[in-house]
């Protein structure tokens, strides 16, 4: 299928199941590091055991041991890692395949291994989602739109639909790929005792979320003078009236925020960049263009020298924006502006996980480029193999 009818047709618009999407599909991760991940700290990990007799549901967060894993029952349990992208290069490498989507939409990408009858309950996401079955079987109901207004099964862990009804139900095999955009309800059950499922899952922010970001982004940026004023106030009839010419002023001061092309892209760039685990103790400063000597640059260059490709840090997002006058790098929360002319190195940078180490080295020659690169490999955004 063409990627244009893929967007045309399903996009947040209809579920979509394809058959033999990854043909011999390889997984990047075997079930046991599936599990050593879920055992260290930095690594958000869930573990759902269902009691099929009375109906009762069991949430722990991680990290786990391995003798927990040995305590589980037969069946009827589900381990979910979060974000395996951002510690296994293998598994961002496998996310490369869903390009046709931006990359600054892309949330992470979820694993989980259930035993037979393993699974979360029928229930709903805000956002769209790519479910690929890696090993086992797995059963997918669907069943019909929801919103915050459906009913929830009381006093559970997880949100479970109380009155769900399938309308339509697949197996999927090793290789096959269900498509489902937000708010379709689903039920996905394990049934082997080797179920891998991967969940490519997409940003969706609240609307309510990005107002107080974006107000709180306007309010770094505005100067201790800026106040409401109202220089043409005219006599009035009722001094506890609020009228439609001082709402309209104040309407004229919130809309100049928005008005301000430069200063929405780089709240947006900023914010679809963010770190998904984000350390407040660990904020570093944007590079500077002209912050590092030709010594600091020499010694990264011999650094190089034998490597031969370059990554981005998994953990670490970029983003960019052109017009014909200005370019600006958005990487982990920060604006980067650049000289137009960096835009082939922008690209490049932004729209893949891996390059030849020669594509980027060619780049220190360009006095900007120079500098750029240095910050980034200076902060650990980017690293050499």
């Amino acid at each position: 299928m063409p990627i244009e009818q893929f967007l045309e047709q399903y996009w947040q618009k209809q579920p979509l199941l394809i058959r033999n999407a990854f043909a011999a599909f390889e997984p990047p991760l075997s079930a046991d590091e599936l599990a050593g991940l879920a055992c260290e700290d930095e690594v958000e990990s869930r573990l759902l055991i269902e009691n099929p007799v009375n109906g009762d549901w069991e949430l722990q967060h991680g990290p786990f041991t391995e003798d927990k894993f040995a305590q589980l029952p037969s069946d009827h349990w589900t381990l979910l890692v979060q974000a395996v992208d951002h510690w296994v290069p293998e598994a961002a490498d496998f996310l490369e395949q869903f390009k046709f989507i931006p990359n600054w939409r892309l949330d992470d990408l979820m694993i989980s291994y259930a035993t037979r009858g393993g699974g979360v309950g029928p229930h709903f996401d805000s956002y769209d989602v790519f479910l690929i079955q890696a090993e086992g079987q797995r059963r997918w109901e669907i069943g019909a739109l929801c919103s915050q207004e459906d009913e929830l099964v009381a006093n559970k862990p997880v949100r479970i639909l109380k009155n769900w009804q399938p309308q339509q139900a697949w197996v999927l095999n090793p290789g096959d790929m269900l498509y489902l955009p937000p708010r379709f309800s689903h039920n996905g059950v394990a049934l082997s005792d080797d179920c891998i499922t991967y969940s490519v899952g997409y940003r969706a922010p609240q609307t309510g979320e990005m107002l107080m970001q974006f107000a709180s982004f306007c309010s770094q940026q505005l100067t201790e003078d800026a106040h409401y004023a109202d220089p043409d106030l005219r006599p009035r009839n009722s001094s506890g009236q609020i009228e439609n010419q001082d709402l309209e002023r104040l309407r004229n001061l919130m809309s100049s925020m928005l008005d301000d092309p430069q200063q929405l892209r780089d709240w947006f760039g900023q914010l679809v960049t963010e770190s998904k685990y984000a350390d407040p103790n660990n904020i570093q400063e944007p590079v500077t263009l002209a912050k590092y000597t030709e010594q600091e640059v020499q010694q990264l260059l011999e650094e190089l020298a034998d490597s031969s490709s370059i990554r981005r840090n998994e953990g670490i997002r970029f983003a960019y924006h052109q017009d014909p006058d200005s370019l600006s790098l958005y990487v982990d929360g920060q604006t980067y502006p650049c000289a137009t002319d960096l835009q082939p190195l922008v690209s490049l940078l932004c729209d893949s996980n891996q390059y030849p180490a020669r594509c980027v080295v060619d780049w220190f020659e360009h006095t900007e480029g120079r500098q750029l690169l240095t910050g980034l490999f200076n902060q650990d955004h980017l690293y050499a193999l």
